[in-house]
């Protein structure tokens, strides 16, 4: 998805927040001038992160929140799955409850509150707007042998899990593989989160190979894109896996809640507005 100039606006702003030195701030900017037309913003945060380490050392852990909003989602894990399992249709019930999850972003939000975060859970549901996608999505999945899911934040990937769980109820015979970040990145889900979870007693745990917060098909290491090329069905979540994934002719799905103004002008809804899409080869 290509960086405008607003967008390269907000994530120089942002650099900006985490240090005053110019020196620093000098190579930001010239990283963003001098980006190519296909790079993204996760891919940018990458460069501007290497380039933050070289000269002040490592950034500040996350993973005391990481372990906060995992342990909080895992607190509400049986009465989520009591509503998923007691709804009408619980695939698309578990759908929607993983796509509230992605609220859970300390990359995208300025901010993220509990509150809020325990408020979107109702409203959840599949909006009218979705279901177009979302028959394709059941359609695909029936007729499919593999399938990979794409993931994003801690605390989500509980959900997640949830929704996985439907997924393999619905589907036995669907061989399911979960893809997390290589490394620590902001509050995004490793492998040792999504088994921290039990994503691995119902799923394979495969690594991106990189500490970025999107999937960049270069950059995966050979079993990560040999198992994206083999998948049936693959379904992304997040803004970071949609702006490094679409527009490269690949089948994917789509599941994220907008969170900035790139989004929500791009889809033409309000924040927070969970979207549901499918990109076609």
């Amino acid at each position: 998805m290509r960086i405008n100039d607003s967008c390269a606006e907000c994530l120089f702003d942002k650099q900006q927040h985490l240090t005053g030195n110019q020196e620093y701030l000098d190579r930001v900017k010239e990283i963003i001038d001098n980006r190519d037309e296909n790079d993204t913003s996760p891919y940018l945060v990458y460069l501007f992160t290497k380039e933050y380490e070289k000269r002040f050392g490592k950034k500040a852990s996350y993973k005391e929140i990481k372990k906060q909003y995992n342990d909080l989602v895992l607190s509400m894990e049986s009465s989520v799955r009591d509503k998923i399992e007691n709804a009408t249709a619980p695939l698309l019930e578990s759908l929607a409850y993983a796509r509230v999850g992605n609220y859970i972003d300390f990359g995208a939000m300025n901010s993220v509150d509990e509150n809020t975060f325990l408020s979107l859970f109702d409203e959840a549901g599949i909006h009218e707007r979705d279901k177009a996608t979302v028959d394709s999505f059941v359609e695909q999945c029936a007729g499919a042998k593999s399938f990979l899911l794409i993931t994003d934040n801690c605390g989500e990937i509980v959900l997640d899990k949830l929704f996985l769980e439907q997924l393999k109820k619905r589907f036995s015979s669907l061989e399911i593989n979960v893809m997390v970040r290589g490394g620590e990145v902001l509050n995004d889900a490793t492998e040792e989160d999504a088994t921290y979870v039990g994503i691995d007693k119902i799923a394979k745990i495969i690594s991106n190979g990189n500490s970025i917060a999107g999937t960049v098909y270069e950059m995966l290491p050979g079993q990560a894109k040999e198992i994206l090329n083999g998948a049936d069905v693959i379904l992304a979540k997040g803004q970071g896996n949609y702006e490094t994934l679409s527009k490269q002719g690949r089948h994917i799905f789509y599941s994220f809640l907008c969170k900035c103004d790139l989004f929500t002008n791009r889809f033409n809804v309000p924040k927070l507005t969970g979207i549901f899409v499918e990109e076609l080869e």
